[in-house]
């Protein structure tokens, strides 16, 4: 079963609401496309709006169904809205889709939960549209270039969540620490680099990822969701055995690469590769598990960031 979880959207709505107008659309129940009379309110409204600019999409759920099944019909929500206004009206070059599912406070209306929301800036505000979505630019001197003083924009500063929480089969809920200092160095290591994603492990010679390790997979997920630029290569490597004969480091490369596919990272932005056990960190026999454990890795390398 899917976590309850916020797909994160790269801008902070927390200040400077009031020059951010918004409509609503509703949905039939465990649909994600809408009825006549909504398709009509978002066609008249896209006409109506065609010079004003989209910043975010956020989709909703009712509390009916599994929350896998919930998690994954906001998305279809979100995905058909932003198909549908994709090419009629402009969107930020670092817009994100936001989906909630059913992980947000539940209006006793099942109605009003089943909905997508789209917020927008008019026109006559887009020359402080940054001010208005509440991000800091912060401007950078550099030392004088062959006489020339130069000026950067800093990039604004990417905030993680420090924890996530998953809804098990039995009902019981496991909490998993994110470790955000992992996710900021991916974020801001440079092309090239090469990181080492740190207990991420699977069941014994499969390309199941363990419960425990779940959260690890959504560390990489976020850090791609923050930096749209970024691209990598999911590299697995086994521990052992001097021949990958099944080619399971491959198979578990593929499992992640998967994983981030099936969450809407675009597929030009990873490839994987499996490498069996011919970049050890210890060479082969290994003398104890410390070393076997070491071997038997997944890494990520910085394609383009």
């Amino acid at each position: 079963m899917k976590p309850i979880f916020v797909f994160l959207f790269s801008l902070l709505f927390t200040t400077s609401f009031y020059a951010q107008e918004q409509i609503t659309v509703y949905f039939d129940s465990n649909k994600f496309e809408l009825n006549n009379l909504e398709n009509t309110k978002l066609n008249t409204w896209i006409s109506e709006n065609k010079n004003n600019k989209i910043v975010a999409i956020h989709g909703f759920t009712d509390a009916d169904g599994t929350n896998g099944f919930n998690d994954t019909l906001a998305q279809k929500r979100v995905k058909f809205i932003f198909n549908a206004v994709k090419n009629q009206i402009k969107i930020r070059e670092d817009f994100k889709t936001r989906s909630f599912g059913e992980s947000f406070a539940q209006s006793k209306n099942k109605e009003e939960n089943r909905r997508v929301i789209i917020y927008y800036i008019l026109e006559k505000d887009l020359a402080r549209e940054d001010e208005i979505l509440g991000i800091k630019n912060e401007i950078v001197e550099k030392l004088p270039t062959r006489g020339t003083a130069e000026l950067s924009v800093a990039k604004p500063e990417i905030v993680y969540p420090e924890k996530l929480v998953f809804e098990n089969p039995n009902g019981t809920k496991s909490e998993f620490k994110l470790d955000t200092a992992f996710m900021k160095k991916v974020g801001e290591a440079k092309t090239g680099e090469k990181l080492q994603i740190q207990n991420l492990n699977f069941i014994i010679n499969t390309f199941a990822v363990v419960n425990e390790s779940r959260g690890k997979l959504y560390e990489l997920l976020l850090v791609l969701e923050k930096n749209p630029s970024l691209k990598i290569e999911i590299q697995g490597h086994l521990c052992c055995m001097p021949v990958d004969r099944t080619d399971l480091s491959t198979q578990r490369a593929k499992a992640i690469f998967n994983f981030l596919v099936k969450h809407d990272i675009l597929k030009d932005r990873l490839s994987y590769k499996g490498f069996g056990s011919t970049q050890p960190i210890y060479p082969l026999p290994e003398k104890d598990e410390q070393e076997r454990a070491a071997n038997r890795r997944v890494e990520i390398l910085i394609v383009e960031n």
